[in-house]
């Protein structure tokens, strides 16, 4: 456990056994112990810590808040906690501050640990599954993907360093519609190739890239297919697109620093049985009904108010039940929670999905949905419109080669999922202190450089620095960076507890702030005294770990010279 999170459970239990003491001695009354919070303060003049206890006590206790902290404080023992003051502020906050001697034992964690520091054991092991991406295999991935990219092997990561077993899976729409609608597109564009007129369907891809696809096949194979059995020929000319886009997306998420543990073909849900096999199941729990020759999943028994077609009438299964099948087929295979990202369009679908898997038996809290919000490409300050069935859409690719995967990454991973992405291709290409990830890189490659500059010239950066080195880092803005450095365990939890990586884009933006005031104010290797060069040095390898382990966390390479 982290210094700083055994200090926030410490004084936990010491407010809470505070407020029992406070009821056998009369001061308070109340039945159950509220859940409460003890968190940093927004604002740092109100302390290090601060507890909401009080508010939540003012009904039962039938006392103003402020009153009743005065309970809470007059019975808190204060031993072995670290607590140097408490005051009541506000409508009734107990706010904390610590001996800042504490922070001396911060770097030693840092360095003990290295790469491994921040984690947490929050999943305790449990096997956890995180989808993403999962994108139509019928052309390439575009800046929406690149975002669900960014966000999911983000959340996947995170996952992991707060102790999950982490599964990352695409999965592949290859089946339904879309497949039609390529087929119906693909078969246009062969016969076009060949010079013959063909009608393109009003509703097909017209992506300059499909033609591109088609004339390669024409160049390999000629009019083979042209005397083909239809079926034959959109067969063939739909397998031989659909292998070669989800190469290209592999290739290209590879670059774009995303592996999946599994790709997951829609198609083998009905080449194994499992559609069949899971409306079956729900046929047998009294969930399917018959109407106008479609099956129906009634949904309205579980409280949605509609029921959804599973099987049209000429016999098809929707989308909608594979997707049933797919996600019960995520449970039996072990997964404690599943979370799917998905775009912000399918939020309807969300709550189909929970009840479908309650229908189905299983817990529907175990599924999660992250709902992701459009992307918006300026250019200029001008909005790029997009539109992927006309062609006219910005791939991933392209993006990777206009910015890199860095700025990619962070300005993708840097918003909430909830908030639409304003993505300026001039701001991510700027090598300035306004660009945020070339911010926090810089950050990262100067404090290599101070660190190299220290083995220039003969000094050793020590591994486990001395309690008299780490006494002497006494100014406000060594403290401030060794309070933040402190908190990334806690930061990962809260981020892991809540699904948010983004939290740590902003956690390392801080550190990087914190880092350039000390290094425009203090001298590292200054001349003189050996142990406060020391103790800076060691402070410089923290702060660089630290920076280093979350960019990484984020998918975003961290620098050792720029």
């Amino acid at each position: 456990m982290s210094v700083y999170i055994g200090i926030k459970n410490k004084i936990t239990a010491e407010i809470a056994a505070a407020a029992e003491r406070a009821r056998a001695q009369g001061l308070l009354a109340f039945e159950e112990l509220p859940a409460f919070v003890l968190e940093k303060p927004r604002e740092a003049h109100h302390g290090d810590l601060a507890t909401n206890l009080a508010m939540l006590l003012t009904k039962q206790a039938k006392k103003s808040p402020r009153d009743v902290a005065a309970a809470l404080i007059s019975e808190m023992n204060t031993e072995g906690t670290w607590i140097e003051t408490m005051e009541i502020a506000g409508p009734g906050f107990i706010n904390f501050r610590l001996n800042k001697r504490w922070l001396s034992q911060v770097i030693p964690e840092i360095l003990a640990f290295g790469g491994q520091y921040g984690a947490v054991n929050l999943g305790r092991g449990k096997k956890i599954q995180v989808e993403f991406v999962s994108a139509n295999p019928t052309g390439l991935p575009h800046m929406g993907n690149a975002r669900g990219a960014a966000l999911g092997d983000s959340l996947a990561s995170l996952l992991t360093l707060a102790g999950y077993r982490v599964s990352r899976e695409f999965y592949i729409n290859d089946a339904g519609n879309q497949i039609e609608k390529l087929a119906d597109s693909l078969e246009a564009r062969y016969l076009q190739a060949l010079g013959i007129a063909a009608e393109f369907p009003e509703d097909g891809y017209q992506g300059q890239d499909l033609i591109d696809k088609v004339q390669k096949i024409v160049d390999r194979v000629g009019d083979r297919y042209l005397n083909s059995e239809v079926t034959e020929r959109r067969s063939a000319l739909t397998k031989t697109v659909l292998e070669e886009n989800i190469a290209d997306m592999r290739r290209t998420l590879r670059d774009f620093g995303v592996e999946f543990d599994r790709w997951y073909s829609e198609q083998s849900l009905y080449d194994t049985g499992k559609v069949q096999m899971t409306l079956q199941r729900l046929q047998e729990k009294g969930y399917i009904y018959e109407r106008e020759g479609a099956l129906w999943l009634q949904l309205t028994r579980l409280g949605d108010d509609k029921d959804e077609v599973v099987v049209r009438a000429n016999g098809i299964p929707t989308y909608y039940a594979a997707d049933i099948a797919y996600h019960a087929d995520k449970f039996e295979r072990g997964f404690t929670e599943v979370i799917d990202i998905w775009g912000a369009d399918h939020h309807g679908h969300v709550a189909r999905m929970k009840r479908s898997m309650q229908a189905l038996g299983y817990d529907p809290d175990r599924l999660k949905v992250i709902l992701m919000q459009l992307v918006l490409l300026l250019e200029d300050d001008k909005v790029k419109k997009m539109s992927k069935r006309l062609g006219q859409y910005v791939t991933l690719q392209e993006l990777l080669d206009e910015v890199g995967k860095d700025a990619a990454r962070f300005f993708f991973v840097m918003r909430d999922p909830d908030s639409t992405v304003e993505f300026d291709l001039n701001l991510a290409k700027q090598e300035t202190s306004d660009n945020p990830v070339f911010y926090v890189q810089y950050a990262h490659a100067r404090l290599c450089s101070i660190l190299r500059e220290a083995l220039d010239q003969g000094l050793e950066v020590a591994s486990s620095p001395t309690a008299a080195q780490m006494d002497l880092l006494t100014t406000p803005e060594e403290q401030s960076l060794l309070q933040k450095l402190a908190e990334l365990p806690e930061e990962v939890r809260a981020a892991a507890q809540l699904m948010e990586p983004h939290r740590l884009a902003y956690y390392v933006l801080d550190v990087a702030a914190l880092f350039h005031s000390f290094y425009h104010k203090h001298r590292v290797l200054v001349n003189g005294d050996e142990t406060l060069r020391a103790g800076r040095l060691s402070l410089i390898q923290a702060t660089r770990c630290v920076l280093a382990n979350v960019l990484t966390l984020l998918g975003v390479s961290a620098p050792e010279r720029m």
